[in-house]
């Protein structure tokens, strides 16, 4: 509280200072004058400093390159004297001059600076002083061409290579020997290694990063130096030649002209005597790094200073605006507290005890108040100042408030909230009253709360209440049935709870979408309240179920009355927007004290007496009895070993062949789940399916049936051959709960298999209410090649519209329509329509349930098309490669 309080005043202070700036401008526009000309000058002084820097540095590579060229001309004249006077020696040795021999003689250097070559005209060497040199043939060599057709005495400079005999980077310079009639008789070449021309390299003026280089444009030539590397021939040193004009000066370089990208002082130079340039480069970032570290000295220095003259010229400010701040604040107190007073929307009252003789307080008068507390009596303040509290008129509780004032003149303060009654002159309905000791009087603040009252209580209705019903909810019953249990303890009545779920709910729910079965509760609801005596309580205590309380019953016979108005309101029909729909109720019944003492127990052992009924039939009322507990375990521990089942993956998969009825071949395999019990073994999935449907863990169960078949279709595709698809189950609630077009498109892409070697059966009430969300899923399933087969076909809803609009692949007829078809011509005729419906739709037509050949006679004149059942083959096993029948030899048709 008092962190805001701080704040408020701080953004007080900061609008009073907003309106009036020149409190704080003054000081603040000098402060940045000061500010600003310290840190143009030193911005000033840097920029001159750097750019003294960079000129020196640019005068320096200008001088070195100088005397780089100097060098290089003095190195190239040398080295040309070595190649005239090999020539003369040549011509007076009449061409059979031995440059080994004088190598040997000392006549020459080691060879790791240079080496000499006679090379003859056919471009063959034939003595160099190179020892050990390989001697081969270079004639293929632009130096050697270029003598051959030059035609005239030059001295050629060939750019780096690797050389063929020294087997390292040298510079070939060479001059061509003509015969003694004139003509070409081959070059006398020097082989200068390229660290020659670069050893003049001090890394103490040109550092790490500097550069000694000799170019030339013709022929293209680089011999670069960087630091200690001189870099071969392969690998350029400039990203973009640099601009050299004049033919002597120097210039600043950025990082992309560089292969290294550092940015460099380049000088540069003409070679006296050859088309050469000498270049010498000095890096930036060294040559600019004593500066830089001068500059950001300097830059802390005055960030220093200016943080310091921040620092003074906010205290100044601060010391000013404090000052201006306490006068105005001494100015406007009264005026801001009359303001606030007045224009709150609280009442305020200074009220002061009145004395009698013996000093003792009798009453209380109203010295001040605001006009909104005088508005709260609904009068002027001249009215109310100066009455006393007594006096008070308008079937207000005077004495009520007095014991409030009296309380708070004896303890310094008092605080409540009031329930104020209606029709007195107080036209609140809920006040907070906060009274306060100053001295002798008393402050009182008088607040509506009124509307923060309601919407409380508006709250805990909407807390209380089912929004699709508007029944009481479940929240609603935790609080309202211990109450009712404690008043019927202490009454010495008994209470009936009936805790009602709709038979037959969740199928609608199924079938006809979520928006029918809202609609189907709502209707509900309203039987429900029509059904039970005025005042019993209906709760929709969740889902499709509903708990009734009823109370003050003298016997149980009462509550079988209110059970059986209840069965008789459900007998009749739901007409809904999705059609006519039916729904009945199982009712469980716990009375108190009988059955339980409190809330939780009685709901409990409803619940337990309603899940008897189920299990009996459904449609009927039962009260509790203690065996039902037994049953409920049994049930729960059932539903506990199907998730741990479902969890371990104890499920296996039989196969059993569908069977063309005109060839014998077969055509398709349905999968079929059985569950391997650690205790019981292997189960039929009659055991277990029913109560996977209730319990909602089919769609778990689904999913992991569909990833085992994919599996086990992709470990038969390993072992080769041709594979029939294979059919697999999917029941209504996956369609509901489950996205199984995703599914199953998963499951392919997982196990890498094509999507014709999968069939989905679905049953007839797994489309009825949901037609587009279906259709689009099946439609999309078609498209990518699994077919759809309508399983047990005659034993739901389908219409031939409905098989129509959703365009199935198969259609497999119940084993109840097989076993009618010998029984009765009623029966032959109607499984006749099915056929003929089924072809006229584009489907082909599967008999379930085959036992006999009887049957496969009648079928095959029937035009049936495949047949299934325990006369072609009981369901088998998976083993390595797919359990595909031979081709079977039905009988003829009847």
């Amino acid at each position: 509280m008092h962190q805001k309080v701080t704040q408020a005043s701080l953004l007080d202070k900061l609008g009073f200072l907003r309106r009036n700036p020149a409190i704080f401008m003054v000081w603040l526009l000098f402060s940045m004058a000061v500010a600003l000309i310290g840190w143009g000058v030193l911005l000033a002084n840097l920029k001159e400093a750097q750019q003294a820097v960079e000129q020196r540095a640019l005068r320096e590579v200008n001088a070195l390159a100088r005397t780089h060229a100097d060098r290089l001309a003095r190195s190239l004249d040398s080295i040309d004297q070595i190649t005239r006077h090999v020539r003369l020696e040549w011509q007076l040795s009449g061409g059979r001059l031995r440059l080994e021999q004088l190598a040997s003689d000392g006549m020459f250097p080691p060879p790791a600076l240079y080496y000499v070559t006679l090379v003859d005209a056919g471009g063959n060497a034939f003595t160099t002083t190179l020892r050990d040199g390989e001697l081969t043939y270079l004639g293929d060599r632009p130096y050697f061409l270029r003598q051959r057709d030059s035609g005239t005495d030059q001295l050629v400079i060939d750019p780096p290579v690797f050389g063929r005999m020294a087997k390292r980077n040298v510079v070939h310079v060479s001059r061509r020997l003509v015969d003694d009639r004139g003509q070409f008789a081959g070059i006398v070449m020097v082989s200068v290694s390229t660290t020659f021309f670069t050893a003049n390299y001090d890394a103490t003026i040109l550092g790490p990063h500097g550069l000694l280089a000799m170019v030339s444009a013709n022929p293209p030539m680089e011999l670069v130096r960087i630091g200690d590397n001189v870099l071969p021939p392969e690998i350029p040193a400039f990203s973009s030649h640099p601009s050299l004009s004049p033919a002597s000066g120097s210039g600043q370089h950025g990082a992309e002209v560089f292969e290294d990208r550092r940015a460099r002082y380049l000088g540069w130079h003409p070679v006296r005597g050859y088309d050469i340039t000498a270049l010498v480069g000095l890096d930036e970032a060294a040559t600019l790094a004593e500066f830089h570290a001068g500059r950001d000295s300097a830059i802390l220095y005055a960030a220093w200073a200016s943080a310091a003259l921040a620092l003074l010229t906010g205290l100044a400010i601060a010391l000013n605006a404090e000052l201006a701040w306490r006068k105005y604040r001494l100015g406007m107190a009264q005026a801001t507290y009359r303001l606030a007073t007045e224009e709150g929307s609280e009442g305020f009252y200074i009220v002061q005890p009145v004395l009698d003789r013996n000093g003792a307080i009798h009453d209380f008068v109203v010295l001040d108040c605001n006009q909104q507390g005088a508005e709260f009596f609904n009068v002027r303040p001249s009215e109310l100042i100066g009455k006393t509290v007594s006096g008070f008129r308008g079937n207000l509780d005077t004495g009520m408030f007095m014991d409030y004032l009296m309380q708070a003149t004896q303890e310094g303060t008092y605080e409540n909230e009031i329930d104020v009654p209606g029709n007195t002159a107080l036209r609140l309905r809920w006040a907070h009253l906060k009274i306060i000791r100053s001295g002798d009087n008393l402050a009182v603040r008088l607040r509506d709360i009124s509307e923060a009252k309601a919407h409380v209580a508006e709250l805990k209705r909407r807390g209380n209440e089912d929004v699709l019903t508007g029944l009481p909810n479940r929240h609603w019953i935790q609080s309202f049935l211990p109450q009712a249990l404690q008043h019927a303890t202490e009454n010495g009545t008994r209470l009936a709870l009936l805790f009602i779920d709709l038979d037959g709910f969740k199928k609608v729910n199924d079938t006809a979408g979520h928006a029918a079965g809202d609609e189907l509760l709502k209707h509900a609801a309203h039987r429900l309240q029509e059904a039970v005596r005025p005042h019993d309580k209906v709760v929709r205590f969740g889902g499709d179920e509903f708990v009734v309380i009823i109370e003050n019953i003298e016997h149980r016979i009462d509550a079988a009355h209110v059970a059986d108005r209840v069965q008789q309101a459900f007998r009749q029909s739901f007409r809904l927007s999705q059609g006519v729909h039916s729904v009945g109720t199982s009712i469980g019944i716990a009375l108190f004290p009988t059955d339980g003492q409190d809330a939780s127990t009685l709901l409990e052992k409803a619940d337990i007496a309603m899940y008897s009924v189920k299990t009996h039939g459904k449609a009927g009322y039962q009260f509790y009895e203690a065996k039902f507990y037994n049953a409920l375990r049994e049930r729960l521990d059932r539903e506990a070993e199907l998730r741990r089942a479902i969890a371990a993956h104890e499920f296996e998969m039989v196969y059993q062949p569908r069977v063309d009825i005109a060839s014998g071949l077969t055509l398709s395999l349905e999968a079929l789940v059985r569950w391997r019990h650690p205790a019981r073994g292997l189960l039929e999935p009659a055991e277990f399916i029913g109560l996977a449907e209730e319990t909602g863990m089919i769609v778990a169960l689904g999913e992991m049936v569909l990833d085992m078949v994919c599996e086990q279709i992709a470990r038969w595709s390993a072992h080769g051959g041709d594979l029939v698809p294979v059919s697999v189950n999917v029941s209504a609630q996956q369609f509901s709960n489950a996205d199984v077009g995703s599914l199953v498109t998963a499951a392919l892409a997982r196990h890498r298999l094509p999507s014709h070697l999968l069939e989905l059966e679905i049953t007839e009430s797994s489309v009825m209410g949901h037609d587009s969300a279906v259709s689009r899923t099946l439609m999309k399933l078609q498209k990518q090649g699994v077919k759809i087969l309508v399983d047990d076909f005659g034993t739901g809803y389908s219409s031939l519209s409905q098989l129509h609009r959703l365009d199935f692949d198969v259609l497999k007829v119940d084993q109840t329509f097989t076993a009618r078809m010998e029984q009765s011509a009623e029966g032959k005729v109607f499984f006749t329509a099915i056929v003929t419906m089924a072809h006229a739709l584009g489907m082909r037509v599967v008999a379930e349930g085959v036992e006999n050949a009887a049957q496969i006679a009648l079928l095959r004149s029937l035009q049936c098309d495949e047949v299934q059942g325990y006369y072609i083959s009981r369901p088998l096993p998976p083993g390595d490669v797919q359990p595909v029948l031979p081709p079977c030899d039905f009988p003829a048709a009847v």
